[in-house]
């Protein structure tokens, strides 16, 4: 569902900004490319659920949270 992909992205994107992270700090903490952060907040790729929870995780966060948004 490309819609909700979308959605997903800008939401880890709101909350990545919220908490004043970079986009650099995420990929450090994750050890993800920065690159695949990228993509993952503008919708571009599907992401693993390992690794919605490893952004979770380093986020402080309940992968949950990273869900909360409307299709």
């Amino acid at each position: 569902n490309d819609k909700a992909i979308k959605k997903f992205g800008i939401n880890l994107k709101r909350i990545r900004k919220a908490l004043n992270i970079s986009q650099e700090e995420l990929a450090y903490r994750t050890e993800l490319e920065l690159s695949q952060i990228g993509r993952i907040e503008r919708g571009v790729i599907n992401t693993s659920i390992s690794n919605v929870f490893l952004i979770a995780e380093k986020l402080n966060i309940s992968p949950k949270d990273l869900f909360d948004f409307e299709i």
